[in-house]
């Protein structure tokens, strides 16, 4: 139950800022601000939730998820709708960026990994990557859905549609969101293992399981979590992370029109990357169950290496093969990495403050969600090429695969 609902609600909340790809291309045509700006809707939309997101892990810990995730579908609602009246650039960022794409994150990959750790202990990663895979199922549908009705009508009323498919499915099934933890209910986390009375966690048997052991009653706070040099490891990998993938998220779309593709074909690129992505969120999330997170995450920054390596390519030699194995690579590893933060940080610090701890962690993705849109879009502005951006991309995904190294999750033993 507590997966299902969460695989609709990212299906339509985490695509409903990832349609802002799809936005971005007829706002700069209908305003003719520079990409900079225009991107800085998007970035300052993630700033906006960089206070938000500990809060949000607080209040899943006290109020649990069917408190919050209504608040947030009506959120994102009212600034979708909003938008559709803007007349400045400050309106959009307020209403488009501060509403929608800012209280987004409490139906996305951040919200859901404040809490849905907690359900699952053995198949953690796997359960993680099932629900995440509704942003690919969700836009298989919308995308193109959404690009016919900008072509036609406008990007105003798709917006109108995405506030709709919030109102009408994602806040009422969240009112029966289960709880934040399943010993709230009387259950333990599927695949639990029970210590025995006496027995140290530390003595458990190291091996391919060492990535998700044996769940201790830890009473780990956010200040312990602040002193801890993981905490650090892992909050940089997920900033370096977030960047690579916004910086391409909100591009691509304008990029691939750039570089002669139709607007039809680069709509359904962006519809593709979250079709290979289910792949991509199951394969990765059970791989790092069944051989350690860090070889998973690893895995999936290796896929926005290949990414905007072939973005290079691509920006001087334009072919359509190129940017199917450029959505390929995006899809089937990058998206990888969404069933994954959650992940890494339970197996360091659950316990009943994880809500909390995760929230915090959560600054650097906002950080780097926001960094990468408009670092992309200024480099553009002054040079008329995205390729410094993309190579810093590049160098980003390395250190975010680093960082993880170092955090070691695969050798966390929780203090009973």
């Amino acid at each position: 139950m507590v997966v299902a609902v969460a695989f609709v609600t990212i299906a339509v909340g985490a695509n409903s800022r990832t349609a802002f790809s799809l936005i971005f291309p007829p706002l700069l045509d209908e305003t003719g601000w520079p990409r900079g700006l225009t991107a800085g809707i998007f970035s300052f939309g993630f700033l906006a939730s960089i206070p938000l997101s500990a809060g949000i892990g607080w209040l899943i810990d006290r109020l649990g998820p069917g408190f919050v995730m209504p608040i947030g579908a009506w959120t994102v609602a009212v600034g979708l709708i909003l938008a559709t009246v803007a007349a400045a650039p400050w309106h959009l960022y307020l209403t488009l960026g501060g509403l929608a794409v800012g209280a987004s994150i409490s139906l996305a990959f951040i919200g859901h990994g404040a809490f849905l750790p907690n359900w699952f202990s053995r198949r953690r990663g796997l359960a993680m990557g099932i629900a995440a895979s509704g942003v690919g199922f969700g836009a298989l549908p919308l995308f193109p859905w959404m690009q016919w009705i900008v072509d036609h009508y406008g990007w105003r009323e798709s917006c109108w549609l995405l506030a709709l498919l919030l109102l009408v499915i994602v806040l009422p099934i969240n009112l029966l969101l289960p709880r934040r933890d399943p010993s709230e209910l009387g259950l333990e986390p599927d695949g639990e293992e029970t210590l025995e009375p006496g027995r140290s966690d530390d003595t458990a048997n190291p091996g391919p399981a060492a990535s998700h052991p044996p769940r201790a009653r830890s009473e780990r706070t956010l200040r312990g979590a602040l002193r801890d040099a993981r905490y650090w490891y892992v909050w940089a990998g997920i900033f370096c992370a977030l960047f690579a993938w916004y910086c391409i998220q909100v591009h691509q779309t304008r990029f691939l029109i750039d570089a002669g593709f139709s607007p039809a074909t680069a709509a359904w690129a962006l519809t593709l990357v979250g079709v290979t992505g289910i792949a991509g969120l199951i394969g990765i999330g059970h791989l790092s169950d069944r051989i350690s997170r860090e070889w998973g995450w690893t895995a999936a920054c290796g896929g926005y290496v290949v990414c905007y390596a072939l973005l290079l390519v691509i920006e001087r030699a334009p072919s359509a093969a190129l940017m199917y194995l450029m959505v390929a690579s995006q899809g089937l590893l990058g998206y990888g990495i969404a069933s994954l933060y959650g992940s890494v940080a339970a197996d360091l610090f659950q316990g009943p403050r994880f809500g909390t701890i995760f929230g915090t962690l959560s600054l650097g993705a906002g950080l780097g969600a926001a960094a990468g849109p408009w670092v992309g879009g200024v480099v553009f502005d002054a040079g008329g090429s995205y390729a410094p951006a993309f190579a810093l991309g590049m160098f980003l995904s390395a250190v975010s695969a680093a960082c993880i190294w170092l955090a070691a999750p695969r050798r966390a033993r929780l203090a009973a």
